[in-house]
């Protein structure tokens, strides 16, 4: 490989993509502004939820209990009412997420200590929060039961992420989802761009060789690349106060093996397509959506049917999502991470090794 050349190739494309303000401003500013989008949209978190009350007891207890809810942080007390009917309709219209319902002789049953049964109405429309709504709900009434009389006391101790903050989970996530996004579109537009222009065919004919063409097209984006995770990270663990359990050295490690490995897909989605529309549709859809659906950025790949959690080993960002929370979040390291590494690794060579062989059947 002639390294002159590759400089020639690398100084080209630096030169087209300084002359062009668009594509510099996707590069640097995008990955910041999903950064901020899904850090602050995406909240699985418990608070202020709206809550209403039937109280048929109309006692000491039952508004003791009510007032707990409220004491607790997580509830915000939106309406009492007077019967069945009226609650029902409050969460059809989505006027409360949540209803307790205290029933007559709540505080004799109390007092005798016999068991006193209350009635949790939970809007399941959303099944994710009303798992956690329940819980948080459940907790608060057996809690008040047990200061009235003996229970089974159970403590548990939440690791990793003990404030159970969803950013602190969606941050390490969204690593891997904005590097699938931007450097395999920017990779792959800017060489179907040579292929629209016709300029390509200059470089079929010159002395050129089809490694060195291509080692020196993508070193640009590869330095883009790298700037965005370093972006990203900085701005994930300062302005989002995610904390950092693990080694910040193999993060840009595993984070530059995985910036080789999206601008490797790049590479392949240009060697399929003609035109800059095509390269940019075909890489959105084998990068973008899947990243969010099957990367476990959002849905744990544990909860899907088996056939699909085979189906996620298909993308990369499912090994990246892996390494970056076992890191950051758990503080693991290469012991406990290197089949994602691993498995990232061989998945790159597979990507360049198609991709090369793509383009110099072309190129022949």
């Amino acid at each position: 490989m002639n390294l002159a050349r590759v400089a020639a190739v690398i100084e080209k494309e630096a030169k087209e993509i300084i002359r062009d303000p668009i594509t510099v401003a996707t590069a640097l500013l995008m990955p910041l502004v999903m950064l901020f989008l899904f850090g602050y949209a995406i909240s699985l978190d418990v608070e202020d939820v709206a809550m209403g009350v039937l109280d048929q007891d109309r006692t000491p207890a039952s508004r003791e209990l009510a007032d707990r809810f409220v004491r607790s942080g997580y509830f915000r007390l939106a309406a009492s009412y007077g019967t069945a009917r009226e609650v029902e309709m409050a969460l059809q219209r989505n006027a409360v997420k949540i209803a307790l319902v205290v029933p007559p002789g709540f505080q004799d049953r109390l007092a005798g200590n016999e068991i006193a049964p209350v009635q949790l109405l939970v809007d399941g429309t959303y099944s994710a929060t009303a798992n956690l709504v329940a819980a948080y709900a459940e907790t608060i009434v057996s809690q008040y039961r047990g200061d009235t009389a003996p229970y089974v006391g159970v403590e548990a101790r939440v690791w990793y992420n003990p404030s159970l903050r969803s950013v602190t989970y969606v941050i390490p996530g969204l690593f891997g989802v904005i590097l699938l996004a931007f450097p395999p579109l920017l990779t792959a537009l800017a060489i179907a761009r040579e292929k629209e222009t016709g300029s390509i065919q200059q470089i079929f004919a010159s002395p050129i060789t089809a490694s060195e063409f291509l080692a020196g097209k993508l070193m640009p984006y590869v330095l883009i690349a790298f700037v965005q995770i370093v972006m990203v990270i900085v701005v994930g663990f300062l302005w989002f106060d995610v904390p950092l359990r693990g080694s910040l050295g193999l993060l840009l490690a595993a984070g530059l093996l995985y910036v080789f490995c999206t601008v490797g897909i790049g590479l392949l989605v240009s060697t399929v397509t003609q035109s800059q529309l095509a390269a940019m549709l075909l890489a959105l859809i084998i990068t973008l959506m899947p990243s969010f659906l099957f990367s476990g950025f959002l849905f744990p790949i544990f909860t899907m049917p088996y056939f699909l959690q085979l189906y996620t080993r298909l993308f990369p960002a499912r090994y990246f999502v892996d390494f970056s929370r076992g890191l950051v979040l758990k503080g693991a390291g290469i012991p406990e991470l290197w089949p994602s590494v691993a498995l990232l690794l061989l998945y790159t060579l597979a990507v360049f090794a198609l991709a090369v062989w793509r383009f110099k059947k072309k190129v022949a």
